[in-house]
Order: structure tokens, then C-alpha cells, then sequence
């Protein structure tokens, strides 16, 4: 029997990448799995392949009616919310000209508002809506799990990536507030800070290392990243995404039903330095 058996959970930004990771975890794990992502085909394709096959649907979720909707959609098809992972979040990097990118960032004297504003959208309001939308169908289960991914970005100074970390830090500290909060409901809430995964964004950065390093200019994107990986990661391992729904996926069950409020990094090491 899987840890989460009989459950059922949400995944937004599931149809790939942490998403995808996230659901494959919770799906070996016996939950039934609802997937919501601006990709909508590929997101039913992900559910579709689940050990527990699940649904998939299009939303954008930083659109309130629009998210309403699907939440309410995947309840009645799967019957029910016990979980809720929010994990959408900017997938790719803003265009702007000040972004430099062997960073992927800019810094805040030459960034836009409009970068600005859509990458605490992508990354803050969305946990927002999510959490707004999840809290009423947790209360009516008696109680279950928010899963909001975050970033080791948000735990430490990121100068070239100022809009991101101060999302990401919000979504931190909004998962501590809507822990204390829910917690008579019997809500839990917390984070998880990823570290150095092979993912879309990090391939755009790679790619864009390779460009503007002299070191990288005759390097594969995915060697570059591995080359990072060794010097920046104390356990010389990259992260994956099933690292990061293994840790979901065991906050989100019975186990670890004295949990909440927490921002647990899973980055080899990475915040230690």
C-alpha cells in the first residue's frame, strides 16, 4: 500500500519538469492525480501515463475564475481534494533587455516593472490562488496538505535574479502565515526549496552561459550544467524532479501529520555554504 492511497491531489505546472515529478511521486504513492498547466494536452498526456492514471487539463493559474473552474472541474471528476501542490511557476526567463544571460537575471536599477510584476505573478500570486481556491475543499475533507515549491533562491541574497528571490521568499513566508492560519483546520502548509535541477529554465541558462562565457562557448548546455553542479553542490549531485516529489509526497501524508510552517531545501548541500 502506497502512503497515499485513497487520496487525491492537484498539481499545477505538472506536465513537466518538478510538476511532472511531483505527480509521478503521488501517483506510486496511490493518489489520484489532477494536473493543471497552461500546456494542456501535455498535461493529460502526463496523467495519462501515471500509475494511477489521473486528469489533465489547460489553465493559467494566475487567473482566478480560471483556476475556480478547473479546481472545481478535477474535484467532481476525482471526488474530492486532499492535496494541493503549488508548483506553477515562471518557466522561462523574463524578456527584458537588461537580463543577462549567462545569469538569467537582471538587477534592479535596469529592471522593467513589467518583469517585475510578471514574475512575482508567476511565482507569488499563483501560490496565492492556489492556496485561496485549495482552502475551502481541504476544509470540507477535514483537513489535508498544501505543497508550495519555492526556491533556495528565496532563502538567500540573489542579486542578478531580484524578482524571482523576493517571490520566492514571499512564497515562504506566505506558507508559514496559511500554516499558522489553517492549522485549526487541520491544513498543513509547507515549502520546498529545490536547488540545481535539469529543467527548462536551466537549459535556457546553460544555453545562455554558453554564449556569454568564454569557458562554456564549445561546451554541451547539459555539461555546463553538470560543471555547475560539481562546483556548486556539496554532494556533487544534481537534483531531479522525483527528489523533489519524494519530499511532496511524504509531507503530504499521514507521516508527517505534525508538519507544518516548514522550508525544508533540497539542494545537496547547496544553502550550507
Amino acid at each position: 500500500m502506497g502512503q497515499l492511497d485513497g487520496l487525491v491531489a492537484i498539481v499545477t505546472g505538472g506536465a513537466r519538469g518538478i510538476g511532472a515529478g511531483i505527480a509521478t511521486v503521488m501517483a506510486q504513492q496511490g493518489a489520484r492525480v489532477g494536473i493543471l498547466d497552461l500546456d494542456g494536452a501535455t498535461a493529460a498526456e502526463t496523467a495519462a501515463s501515471l500509475a494511477v492514471p489521473g486528469i489533465g487539463m489547460a489553465c493559467d493559474v494566475i487567473i482566478e475564475d480560471e483556476l475556480q473552474a478547473a479546481v472545481r472541474e478535477t474535484v467532481a471528476k476525482l471526488g474530492g481534494l486532499d492535496i494541493f501542490v503549488n508548483n506553477a511557476g515562471a518557466g522561462r526567463m523574463p524578456l527584458d533587455p537588461a537580463i543577462n544571460p549567462a545569469t538569467g537575471g537582471a538587477r534592479v536599477e535596469n529592471m522593467s516593472v513589467d518583469v517585475w510584476d510578471e514574475q512575482l505573478a508567476q511565482n507569488l500570486r499563483s501560490t496565492f490562488l492556489g492556496t485561496k481556491v485549495a482552502v475551502p475543499y481541504l476544509k470540507a475533507r477535514g483537513g489535508g496538505s498544501i505543497v508550495n515549491i519555492a526556491s533556495i533562491a528565496g532563502l538567500s541574497a540573489s542579486p542578478t535574479l531580484p524578482a524571482y528571490a523576493a517571490a520566492k521568499a514571499g512564497v515562504i513566508s506566505l506558507s508559514r502565515s496559511s500554516a499558522l492560519e489553517y492549522a485549526p483546520a487541520n491544513i498543513r502548509v509547507n515549502a520546498i526549496c529545490p536547488g540545481f535541477l535539469w529543467t527548462r529554465a536551466w537549459q535556457g541558462l546553460a544555453a545562455g552561459m554558453k554564449m556569454n562565457v568564454p569557458q562554456f562557448k564549445d561546451a554541451d548546455p547539459r555539461d555546463i550544467f553538470l560543471e555547475v553542479v560539481k562546483n556548486g553542490v556539496p554532494l556533487r549531485r544534481e537534483q531531479t524532479p522525483e527528489d523533489i516529489g519524494q519530499l511532496a509526497a511524504f509531507l503530504s501524508s499521514p507521516a508527517a501529520w505534525n508538519i507544518t510552517g516548514q522550508a525544508i531545501s533540497v539542494d545537496g548541500g547547496i544553502t550550507l555554504k
